[in-house]
């Protein structure tokens, strides 16, 4: 950012904190990408979640042997250690490991943004409501539901869900979403228990306002920074427990390659096929590292006091 925009972007904060400026959107725009800029890992996670966004859009057309993401044989090349042919090495079945982890990349995001697209609002909405009638019997019933989910380690819990269903990616999907939704109940709760008593929130019930206005419209919005921050942490948490399920057999099914899938089957030819191991390990790294990283970012970008 140049001098004169950075300066631009500190007295429009400042101004914007005293009361006496309302900062346009471009002007908001700037303040949140010099606070988050300014950790180079948050850019750097930035730049890794666009890749692997990219990769799992275009996989077809960056992977070498595409057609090895599918049903596919050739056992004159099986085993084949990394070269310049295969970079990542082939397995038992000579399919080429790169073009399977490039793959993976698709399952693991898809599994992501499914589970957190119905984990965060279910969450939402039953922290929302707890929190705004903390006291009541509506407050009192949700917690209490709430702590039985949280009771159970999310993992032990999904592979308990998991096991009772179908193996597929569906019914993994749906089991890791059952164990996840009560960590945003529990966050949104602690926010809008606090936030319900400040005055904005007082006028608004007394000028009349409509109980969904309140809170969707007045008490929401304080809590959607640390809900972004938390979905930006949690996405590798759930392409963790995803590849976790998978690696015992309750996830994607092959021949569709899946992170935790090839680590279960090459963790069976260690050491001498240490590639088939390894290289969808580093995968799953590449990906954590990469949101935790922007995680990072997205938290010092709302933090109010930097």
């Amino acid at each position: 950012m140049a001098s004169s925009d950075f300066k631009a972007s500190k007295n429009a904060n400042f101004l914007a904190k005293k009361g006496f400026l309302k900062p346009s959107t471009k002007e908001n725009l700037k303040i949140y990408w010099y606070k988050f800029s300014r950790n180079k890992l948050s850019v750097l996670g930035l730049i890794i979640v666009v890749s692997c966004i990219l990769l799992a859009i275009f996989s077809e057309f960056v992977t070498p042997y595409p057609e090895h993401s599918r049903e596919f044989v050739d056992f004159a090349n099986a085993g084949t250690s990394p070269n310049s042919t295969y970079w990542f090495g082939t397995d038992v079945f000579g399919r080429d490991i790169f073009t399977r982890v490039i793959f993976s990349f698709r399952g693991a995001l898809k599994m992501a943004i499914i589970v957190l697209a119905i984990s965060v609002p279910v969450g939402i909405v039953t922290g929302l409501l707890a929190g705004y009638y903390n006291g009541k019997w509506i407050s009192t019933v949700v917690m209490r539901i709430t702590d039985m989910f949280l009771a159970v380690p999310p993992l032990i819990l999904a592979l308990s869900i998991a096991s009772l269903l179908e193996p597929n990616m569906t019914n993994s999907m749906l089991a890791i979403t059952v164990s996840w939704w009560p960590w945003y109940t529990r966050l949104v709760y602690g926010s809008a228990a606090s936030i319900k008593n400040e005055y904005f929130v007082k006028n608004a019930e007394l000028i009349g306002a409509s109980k969904i206005h309140i809170l969707f419209k007045e008490i929401l919005p304080n809590c959607l920074s640390s809900v972004f921050t938390k979905m930006a942490l949690d996405v590798g948490w759930v392409i963790l427990q995803g590849a976790s399920l998978s690696f015992v057999g309750l996830g994607e099914q092959p021949p569709t390659p899946a992170f935790g899938q090839m680590i279960s089957d090459g963790s069976k030819y260690m050491p001498d096929l240490w590639w088939m191991t390894i290289y969808p390990a580093l995968g799953i790294v590449f990906m954590i590292l990469g949101f935790n990283f922007l995680g990072d970012g997205i938290r010092d970008m709302f933090d109010k006091g930097r």
